[in-house]
């Protein structure tokens, strides 16, 4: 057993016995379908608009690299720098390569999942740079010494008398249960470091090709003056990120927001097409960004999987995840969470230690049903499990497999294998079976019926 299987079996038993946890979660996510059900019922067809989003990545992705390629010439004729990064570390090495050559001291970042993959702050912090995130609930995160809890928001699973506790140890506030003061108490810290700091690290909701900008997406305005007010603003972003055309976030950005929070838009949309230029008011003297492939590329080789690089990281999957409800996001012990999480860590992380969270499914669709760009989210799971079974399965695996497949496939014996099972159950109720144990702490084994579904059937068949 993997050393990530095992934490995430611990991690997930603990937390799915925390009743009130799980209450807590529920309750917040409940606004969150009103929410959202009341912003769609606005679009004049939501299907639509979701085909018209799926299309737009469709798109941008099937011809990535002449994207990537457009967007980066035009982003440096405004001045800018684009770097290329196979992987995290070389990412890493980017950017405090770039870090080193500012003469900086103190860095601000805001919210960016894909520094999150690269563990950008623990490289920094080693280098004796002091980071501070500016995102709120990132911030709390990181006085919690924990990762974001979930990629949209970051502390959804911590009621506020613990928040305040927090800030009173750290930041020496006076204890409230007001969200609005809690908000302020933050700002309040924060303010100054966005003053003092020599770069800002951010991240990119999307790259446009046509135009050469970065599109951030946000709701504090903590972003803009994290890209705004320090000598040097330096992007990571994902390869899969680009777009082709400046239109297409005029859909994208509803939906992202929409799907993610149940808004019709978020508060602030920016787009950022270089360095400050003369006669500009504010805006770094250099502006980097960093592209990260970190196996992507490997990915859109797949021409059964690459549709998981059109996600737009809007957190719709997690929201209506049953598992997700039941363990949270610090169980599955990875950068993306829930079904997309689930999804992409085996790929960028490799299937044989991570094929686990392909497993911790229920299958029951919801995912795929809520993806704004129609990511065949759930079928994507199963894929991840054959393909385990494939390349690292052992022998008895492949001969359960096969000889499941093969009863499957004959209809005769899948059917006297039901009766079997039917007429054994109550031996199997009965017998000290240690792998049903753990199932059966929580649940109840069924009786069986008294007739099958397939003699049931027979009757009503005129």
């Amino acid at each position: 057993m993997s050393r990530p299987l095992r934490r995430f079996l611990h991690d997930a038993t603990v937390a799915s016995a925390d009743a009130p946890q799980r209450d807590f979660l529920r309750k917040a996510l409940g606004g969150y379908y009103a929410s959202r059900d009341t912003q769609k019922a606005r679009y004049r067809d939501w299907e639509h608009a979701r085909d018209a989003a799926a299309l737009a990545k469709w798109e941008a992705v099937g011809d990535l690299g002449r994207h990537l390629a457009d967007f980066t010439a035009r982003f440096e004729s405004n001045g800018g720098k684009v770097h290329w990064a196979r992987d995290a570390a070389e990412a890493r090495s980017i950017i405090l390569g770039i870090c080193r050559e500012a003469g900086a001291r103190a860095i601000i970042k805001s919210k960016c999942m894909t520094t999150e993959e690269i563990h950008l702050n623990d490289a920094l912090e080693a280098e004796g740079y002091g980071v501070v995130e500016s995102d709120l609930g990132e911030f709390i995160q990181q006085l919690r010494k924990e990762p974001p809890f979930h990629f949209v928001f970051p502390c959804m699973h911590l009621r506020r008398e613990v928040i305040s506790d927090l800030f009173t140890r750290h930041l020496g506030s006076a204890a409230t249960d007001s969200p609005e003061e809690l908000t302020m108490i933050a700002r309040r810290h924060l303010r100054q470091l966005y003053v003092d700091a020599d770069v800002g690290i951010s991240g990119a909701n999307f790259l446009v090709a046509e135009t050469g900008q970065v599109s951030i997406t946000e709701n504090e305005g903590n972003a803009r003056l994290t890209c705004a007010l320090p000598r040097v603003h330096i992007a990571l972003a994902g390869i899969e990120k680009v777009v082709a055309r400046l239109d297409d976030l005029s859909v994208l950005l509803p939906m992202l927001a929409t799907a993610g929070a149940g808004q019709p838009m978020t508060c602030y949309n920016t787009l950022y097409a270089g360095p400050r230029a003369p006669g500009e008011a504010d805006g770094p003297e250099a502006f980097h960004v960093v592209l990260l492939d970190n196996r992507r590329t490997a990915l859109l080789a797949d021409p059964e999987q690459r549709d998981s690089l059109h996600c737009i990281r809007c957190g719709a999957c997690l929201n209506v995840c049953p598992i997700f409800k039941n363990i949270g996001g610090l169980a599955y012990g990875t950068t993306y969470q829930g079904p997309i999480g689930s999804v992409l860590t085996p790929h960028l992380r490799g299937l044989k230690n991570w094929n686990h969270l392909s497993g911790a499914s229920s299958l029951c669709g919801a995912c795929t049903e809520a993806c704004p760009v129609r990511i065949d989210l759930h079928h994507h799971l199963l894929r991840n499990r054959r393909n385990a079974v494939r390349a690292h399965g052992g022998a008895v695996d492949r001969v359960f497999h096969r000889l499941l497949g093969w009863v499957f496939a004959h209809p005769r014996v899948f059917a006297l294998g039901g009766s079997l099972f039917r007429r054994t159950l109550p031996l199997l109720r009965r017998l000290p079976l240690p792998y049903l144990r753990p199932w059966l702490r929580s649940r109840d084994l069924p009786a069986p019926p008294a007739r099958s579904f397939r003699e049931q059937w027979k009757d009503v068949q005129p």
